[in-house]
This record gives structure tokens, C-alpha cells and sequence, in this order.
């Protein structure tokens, strides 16, 4: 490949064709049968129905850095893809394009839908993994999997099948979240909280015995009462002892239900006495069961109130039949009026759930169910972090994992969809005595078993009590009665529990396959904190319980991505930033390293396109720097070589000291601390101090050998530079990288992936070296700042007067005058002790010596002055009319935040300015006194 670089550097010329480079080549393969030390990732698997969000970049980045650094350090190493069926949200996608084509699932019904949604999914489902490639994520693409291929679905159902034989999964009727949109059950963590604004109604129970007394029973859901069994007062509330036991007659019904004492109740919650509806109330679910309430469950499963609740007056049925629970509670409420059982309504604040897909309300809804029994399983997994056998970065989330893991419930698994696991558990019709429906349209119709199109949709509500044959693949008969009857169950599992498996199943479990006993447990799991629940807890619980082992050694949490301002990214508020079309407009590089760079640890990222485009700038200035280099370096260069110069032997003891700062800040997953010491030392130590101080060595053309020696160094330099950026920058690295001189390790290799990662050659690091360097570097930035402070032009040449005692120091700036000279652009340089201050000169004090630049026949007093003092009204003026621009509300409240963001940092820029120039200004007027 030829040296060159071009003039600019062009992202989108360089990144697909790196990125089909490597995997043309297989570079991202792990090989099962190496020697090698195993490293291995399993990505957390986006959903079939995503894009490419800042988040999943910043996940995947991260993902990568760790992924490239272990290859190149000489690892085998194996990063996992693939992506998740993702039930709920897949399903609703598809139902959509029916309902565009005036279809629905049951017009359709399963077999077809779900043979839709698989289409769907390999006509649309594979939209990430070209965006996770965009990013340059070097996953082992021949080996990516999907939740329901079928490998992972025979884990799946060896799995249940175990569990149920163990006693660990059961089928119960319990009290669920109901999402009445999904019409399905949800798991406790699938549910999202939110305060709202309601009130507090005040009803009258009377009493059996004596209608003329009541009690006062406070609810922020009248509606619900259609369904109550009972009234509960606190066991040791004096105001309603008296009444325990007693009856109350439920209004707008006949039921008489009893007055009951139990501790849940609030004493101080409205009148102390509370409504119990057991089956719409999960409180008041566990109430009943103590106090063997009957259930009695007054909603369908779409939310609407049933039509034929027994007790109910017949007037209210008519009025409340068939509405959903809402417009039920308007017209529940007008009826209390009316019949004057409600006394008042109070302003109340309280808590709702609702469904972390659809943000339905949620309904707390009585149905049979598939648990898992999670006590057992959590007790091993807790013993397992608390021993660290996997570790939590940052420390301190480990404390969410317990306070969760140490009060878990039983996970509620089945859902009533049916894209997913279709739970492997099939019922005996005759056994069961089954009766079945079809759904249609106008609602479910008795059928028969035999016929055409005939499904027993919501079979575990109509029947609750079934026996089922649970095993992995479906039986012949009925091993009680020998019927060939038999049909399967309609619920699938919970999109979590395929993905719990996730570690082992995607290596070939149950299989004892290469893979599983190479690459299981795996090393690090990089995710956000919002699924230790969902998803990490429950893994390190199945890992345990189906391998013995953790699946993976480190979880690293990372931060939120949050725009500018700290706010969350979302549609609705017109922040999010698309890391696409930042891909497009800076290149995949420079969003990689913006995002590392700021991924401190415990800091949610406020990420603006500004920062990411300095970053490109970074791009620039390596590829700036790369093409000096390469210009300046024809042909071979010597490998052996002796006598470097103090630039030479400061910027390789910069350079192996910075290998050990990323070395360790990787290790310990300080990708922030790793980033930003590879662009200090990249854009100023290299550039702006190494480069600089090698041009007059390599611009003079009479010491061939003094000048190799420092082509040697700047080749090496930025090499190796190259490498310890490369999991990073890996486009702009492998670019330039592929058109360098080959030194040692590295020559030969096809890509710098396959390199080795850069290690500290100890005998270089230089703390002396590197202190007279600083010394000679703050010479030469106060000279540098006093023409700057002047304005005196690049192209005019000063003297310098360095006044020093004499000593090391003086020494050292003698032997290095002529760095001072070149990198300060001065014509003259003296040293000593006794170096006298000019009349017209501009001074600068350092620690030990003094520096004066005489400015006389430099400096245009009469000519600078007044260009300043002009300068100085034309800022002023500018500053005026941004302040009554910032201090519009108007244009502060309506103006986009970006524009007035930029108002403000514009302002910065003029205020500090105005503090420089006004510092001029004075230093000239005090220089001609």
C-alpha cells in the first residue's frame, strides 16, 4: 500500500472498507481449538424491532475497546452477537401492518401470525446488526444467534422441562399485572410507577343490623367495590373494635360482607377503614387468602367491567356492564351520589403502574399463571456476589443486586401473546374436561375440539384447574387416560427467560459442545443499570443453577447517555441525538471516542454534537500529524540505532509511560482515563511539542544520521501511538497504520488488530528526562504567551534574555538553545546570571530564572494601542448585545437550547477576551511609562 495519506481525511472513504477488510479476512473469529488464553463477551442482544440509539452505542463501544484490546493483547477472543425475539414489542409491530391492512391476529389467526412475524423478521429484524457494524463492532458474526433459533430453543424447554421436574416452576392462580392493551400478564419489574393526581372518595357500608349506622370507607377506586368481600379495620384502631365481626351491607349490591381485623391497614390512611377487593388488589389479594375471602373478579381481560357480576343490582349492571374500568368509575361515582352513599371527595395523590411497553394502566387482574420459584435460586446468587466471584464496576451496584435479590418474589413467566416460547406444557381434553372457544371478533365462541380454526385462546382463564404433561417435545397421548386429545398451551414465556440463558445457551447448552467449555463463564457483561433485575441477576441465577458456575466474571454498569443539558434524550422533547447520522456527519471514530471519553464512572454523559465534533478535530490532527510523518520518512529506516537526542528520549518515556496509565485504566474499565491520556499525549506531547522539536532535525539535510535517528523515534512513536488508540479509532488507525514503516513485532501483520498490544519498556521511562524537558517547555510557553499577549506576528523574530543563577539550570538551557530558539521562532538567545532587564521589555518569571523579550523596534506602541482599545469597544459592543439577548425570556423560553447554549458560550468567549485584551492593554501603557 502506498505511504501516502490524503490531504484530508474522509471517513466514509475509510470505514466500509476497512470493516469488509477484516471480516473478508475472518479477523473477528475466535478459534475453539486455540492455545491461546480465552477472553469472551456476550453482547446484551439489542431487539429484533430497535435502531441503533446512543445508548446501544455507548454499550457497544465499550463492548469493543475491551474486545480489541484483548485480541491485540493475545487473547482468543470470542464476542458473542445476536439479537433478542423481544415477544411484547415484536408482536405489537406486526399487529400494527395488520391493522394497516384492516387485519387482525385473530382474523389470521396464530400459525399465520407468527409465520408473519418471522418474516418480518428476516425482512426487517437484522436493521441493528448493519448499525452495530456502522459503529465497527467486531463481534464474531459467523456465530451470531437469535433467542428462538433453534438451538436456544431446546435450552429454552430443556430448561422449563428441569425446573417444572425440580419443583421450581409451577402453574397457580395468583393476583398478576394485567396489561389490558398487551392483554397479557407482566412480571413486577415490567411495571413503571408514576405519581398522578387523583382523589380520595369517602363511601358509606351500612351496617346489616342496623342500617341506620354506618362506617366510612375511603378508596381512590369506587368502581372496584362491585368486587369486595370484605371491610378491615386495624386490630388495635379503639374506634372500630367494637365492630369486628360484625356486617356491613356492600352498596349497589345485596352482598353482605364482614368487618375483619388485620394489621395491613394504615391507621392513619383516610377513616382507618379500608375496602377489600382480593381480586383487584395486591394487598388485598394476601388479605383474603388470610382470611379466606372469596375472589371475585369484575373485569375482563380487556379492562372492561363484566357484564354479569352476581349481587349487583340490576339497575347498576345495566349502567356499568361492558364499560372499561374507567368510564365505569364516572358512572359508579354518579350513582353513589345519587343514592347518597358518598359522602366527599378529596384531592389525593397516589401511585399507578403502568406497562413499561405500551404505558397502558396496568390492572391488577386474578388469572393461573406459570412461576418460577426464585428463593432458592437467589439464595446461590447472592453467595456468589457477596464472594466475588463476580464483581459489579463501579463498586456500590452490587447493593441494588442485593436489595432485590434479598426480597425477590416468584417470577411470573407466562404470557398471553403469541410470538415467543410457546410454553412446552400440554393439557388432556378429556382429562380435563376442556371446553373450548374461538375468538372472533365480536368476542369468544363455544366450539368444538375438532373444529377447523378452533383455538382454546385464554384456556388458563376459562379453566383454572389443569393438569399438565410438561416435557420437551409434544406426546402421542395421555399418559393417564391414553387420549390422543391433547392440546399444547396457548401462553409463551417471558421474553427474560430465553435471554437468562443467554451465557451458555448461545455456546451450545445443553450440548457439551468446544465453545461452551472454551469461552463459559464468560469475562465481563457490559449493561446498563436498568436490567441488573431483568436480566443480570437472573442470569448469574441460571448460570448457577444449569452450569455451577457465574456466567460471567465482571459486570460493568455504565452511565446514561443524556443530552446537553442532563436531560434524557426522548422524541418528545426533540433532543435525541442519532448516532447515525452522527456516523455520517464525523465519522464512526470520532462518536467512539467521544463516548469513551466521557463514560466516567457513577457520570451519566451529557453529550452534545460540539463535543463530538472536537473529537473529529482529533481525526484531523492525527492525520495531520501522519502525513508529516510519512513525508518526512522515505523508504526503510534503521531498526538498531544509538545516540537520541532529549526529545527523543522524552517522548519515548512519555509514550511507555502513557502505555502503562492505559494499560491499567483498562484493566480496571477506566475508559475515560484511557481516552483522554491517549489524546493528551497524541494531540500535545506528540504534535505540538515532539513534531515541533523534530522539524530542524529532519529539515537539515547535513547529519543523515542524527536525522534518522529521529524519523526512527517519530515512527515508532506514532506506531505505537496507533496501536494503544486502535480499540478506540479503529478505522483511522488501521488507515494509517497499513501505510507506516514496520518495526520489529509488527512487521508482516495484514492488520494492526492483529498486532500486539503496546507494553512499557521500563529502561525508558525517564523522570529526569522528563523534567528537563517540562523546564525547557515552560521557557518556551512563556515566550510564546508574551507574543501572543503582543501580538507580535509569527514571522518577526525576538531576542530572548533568560536570566538564571548558574548551575544545572543554566546548563541545561545552554545545551538546548537552540530548541528554545526554534520552538519560541527567536533569533538570538543569551544566558546567564547577570542578564540585566531592558528598559522596553515584556518579562516572565519562572521558579528559578526570569525572561525578558525586549520589545523595542518589535512592538508598534503607537500602532498597537489603539488597535486594541478598538478591538476593545467592537467586543464590548458585542457583549452588550448578547446580555439583552440572554436576558429575554422570550428568546431564553422559545429559542431552540442549542442556540442559546451556543448565545452563552459565545458570550464566555467575548468576556475572556475582553480580560485579555484590557491585559494588553495595560501591560503596553505600563511598558512606555
Amino acid at each position: 500500500m502506498s505511504q501516502e495519506l490524503n490531504k484530508t481525511y474522509e471517513p466514509k472513504d475509510v470505514e466500509n472498507r476497512w470493516y469488509a477488510f477484516w471480516e473478508e479476512k475472518g479477523l473477528f473469529h475466535a478459534d475453539e481449538n486455540s492455545d491461546k488464553k480465552p477472553y469472551a463477551i456476550v453482547i446484551p442482544p439489542p431487539n429484533i424491532t430497535g435502531s441503533l440509539h446512543m445508548g446501544h452505542a455507548l454499550n457497544n463501544t465499550l463492548q469493543d475497546i475491551l474486545i480489541r484490546y484483548k485480541r491485540m493483547a493475545g487473547y482468543n477472543v470470542l464476542w458473542m452477537p445476536g439479537t433478542d425475539h423481544a415477544g411484547i414489542a415484536t408482536q405489537n409491530v406486526v399487529e400494527r401492518q395488520l391493522a394497516n391492512e384492516g387485519l387482525t391476529r385473530y382474523v389470521i389467526g396464530r400459525k399465520k401470525f407468527v409465520e408473519r412475524v418471522w418474516k418480518w423478521k428476516e425482512e426487517s429484524g437484522g436493521t441493528i446488526i448493519k448499525q452495530l457494524k456502522r459503529l465497527g463492532s467486531s463481534c464474531d458474526w459467523n456465530r451470531e444467534r437469535f433467542t428462538m433459533d433453534e438451538g436456544l430453543s431446546y435450552a429454552v424447554k430443556e430448561v422449563f422441562v428441569r425446573l417444572y421436574d425440580e419443583g421450581l416452576i409451577y402453574r397457580a392462580e395468583r393476583l398478576i399485572n394485567w396489561c389490558p392493551r398487551c392483554l397479557t400478564a407482566l412480571s413486577d419489574i415490567e411495571v413503571e410507577h408514576e405519581e398522578v393526581s387523583g382523589k380520595l372518595y369517602y363511601i358509606r357500608y351500612h351496617f346489616v343490623d342496623d342500617p341506620k349506622i354506618f362506617l366510612t370507607v375511603a378508596t381512590t377506586r369506587p368502581e372496584t367495590m362491585l368486587g369486595d368481600t370484605a371491610v378491615a379495620v386495624h386490630p388495635e384502631d379503639e374506634r372500630y373494635n367494637k365492630f369486628i365481626g360484625k356486617e356491613v351491607l356492600l352498596p349497589l349490591t345485596s352482598r353482605r360482607i364482614p368487618i375483619i381485623a388485620d394489621a395491613i391497614v394504615d391507621i392513619e390512611f383516610g377513616t382507618g377503614a379500608v375496602k377489600i377487593t382480593p381480586a383487584h388488589d395486591f394487598n388485598d389479594f394476601e388479605t383474603g387468602i388470610r382470611h379466606d375471602l372469596k375472589k371475585i373478579n369484575i373485569l375482563s381481560e380487556n379492562a372492561h367491567i363484566n357484564p354479569y357480576l352476581q349481587d349487583v343490582e340490576l339497575e347498576v349492571m345495566k349502567q356499568v356492564g361492558d364499560l372499561h374500568v374507567h368510564k365505569a368509575r364516572e358512572k359508579v361515582i354518579h350513582i353513589l351520589k345519587k343514592k347518597d352513599f358518598l359522602i366527599k371527595a378529596e384531592d389525593h395523590k397516589h401511585t399507578i403502574g403502568k406497562c413499561y411497553r405500551c404505558k397502558t394502566v396496568i390492572e391488577p387482574y386474578l388469572s393461573p399463571q406459570w412461576y418460577v420459584k426464585m428463593e432458592t435460586l437467589a439464595k446461590e446468587a447472592i453467595k456468589a456476589v457477596e464472594g466475588d466471584k463476580t464483581r459489579f464496576i463501579p463498586r456500590g451496584w452490587e447493593n441494588t443486586y442485593f436489595e432485590w435479590m434479598r426480597n425477590i418474589k416468584d417470577w411470573c413467566i407466562s404470557r398471553q401473546i403469541w410470538w415467543g416460547h410457546q410454553i412446552p406444557a400440554w393439557y388432556c381434553v378429556d382429562c380435563n374436561k376442556i371446553d373450548f372457544v374461538r375468538e372472533t371478533e365480536s368476542g369468544l365462541k363455544p366450539c368444538h375440539y375438532d373444529d377447523e380454526g378452533t383455538v382454546p385462546i385464554y384456556l388458563n382463564i376459562l379453566k383454572k384447574n389443569l393438569t399438565p404433561i410438561v416435557t420437551k417435545t409434544a406426546p402421542l397421548k395421555c399418559p393417564t387416560c391414553g387420549s390422543s386429545k391433547l392440546i399444547q398451551d396457548e401462553d409463551v414465556l417471558d421474553t427474560w427467560f430465553s435471554s437468562a440463558l443467554w451465557p451458555f445457551s448461545t455456546l451450545g447448552w445443553p450440548k457439551k459442545t468446544t465453545e461452551l467449555s472454551k469461552f463459559y463463564p464468560t469475562d465481563t457483561l457490559v449493561t446498563g443499570f436498568d436490567i441488573i433485575f431483568f436480566w443480570v441477576a437472573r442470569m448469574i441465577m441460571m448460570g448457577l443453577k444449569f452450569m455451577n458456575d457465574v456466567p460471567f466474571k465482571d459486570v460493568y454498569i455504565h452511565a446514561l447517555v443524556r443530552d446537553a443539558d442532563g436531560q434524557k434524550m426522548s422524541k418528545s422533547r426533540g433532543n435525541v441525538i442519532d448516532p447515525l447520522i452522527m456516523i455520517d456527519r464525523f465519522g464512526a471514530d470520532a462518536l467512539r471516542f467521544t463516548l469513551s471519553a466521557m463514560a466516567s464512572p457513577g457520570r451519566d454523559i451529557k453529550l452534545s454534537e460540539d463535543r463530538i465534533e472536537g473529537y473529529r478535530n482529533f481525526c484531523n490532527k492525527i492525520w495531520n500529524a501522519s502525513r508529516f510523518a510519512l513525508m518526512n520518512v522515505k523508504g526503510d529506516i534503521k531498526k538498531d540505532i544509538k545516540g537520541y537526542n532529549i526529545f527523543d528520549r522524552w517522548i519515548l518515556s512519555r509514550l511507555n509511560r502513557l502505555t502503562k496509565e492505559i494499560t491499567a485504566s483498562l484493566q480496571e474499565y477506566r475508559f475515560d482515563e484511557a481516552a483522554n491520556a491517549i489524546y493528551q499525549f497524541i494531540w500535545h506531547e506528540f504534535c505540538d511539542w515532539y513534531l515541533e522539536a523534530a522539524k530542524p532535525v529532519l529539515y537539515k539535510k547535513d547529519n543523515a544520521d542524527k536525522r534518522n535517528i529521529t524519523q526512527t523515534v517519530m515512527i515508532h512513536s506514532l506506531e505505537t501511538s496507533l496501536r494503544l488508540l486502535h480499540p478506540f479509532m479503529p478505522f483511522i488507525t488501521e488507515e494509517i497504520w497499513q501505510r507506516l514503516p514496520k518495526l520489529g513485532a509488527v512487521s508482516g501483520m495484514e492488520s494492526i488488530m492483529l498486532a500486539p498490544y503496546p507494553s512499557a519498556d521500563e529502561s525508558l521511562i525517564n523522570d529526569a528526562i522528563e523534567e528537563e524537558v517540562r523546564l525547557l517547555q515552560d521557557v518556551i510557553s512563556c515566550v510564546r504567551n508574551i507574543r501572543g499577549e503582543m501580538n507580535i506576528p509569527p514571522s518577526v523574530e525576538i531576542d530572548i534574555l533568560l536570566k538564571a543563577a548558574e548551575g544545572k539550570r543554566a546548563d541545561l538551557y545552554r545545551q538546548h538553545s537552540e530548541y528554545i530558539k526554534f520552538l519560541a521562532k527567536a533569533k538570538g538567545i543569551k544566558i546567564g546570571s547577570d542578564i540585566m532587564k531592558p528598559h522596553i521589555a515584556a518579562t516572565a518569571v519562572l521558579k528559578d530564572a526570569e525572561i525578558y523579550i525586549p520589545l523595542e523596534g518589535v512592538v508598534n506602541f503607537d500602532g498597537e494601542l489603539p488597535r486594541l482599545q478598538k478591538e476593545l469597544e467592537k467586543i464590548k459592543k458585542e457583549i452588550e448585545f448578547i446580555n439583552k439577548k440572554l436576558a429575554n425570556q422570550d428568546f431564553i423560553n422559545k429559542a431552540p437550547k442549542d442556540v442559546v447554549e451556543k448565545e452563552k458560550e459565545k458570550y464566555r468567549e467575548l468576556t475572556e477576551k475582553l480580560n485579555k485584551i484590557e491585559d494588553g492593554i495595560k501591560k503596553l501603557e505600563a511598558l512606555r511609562i
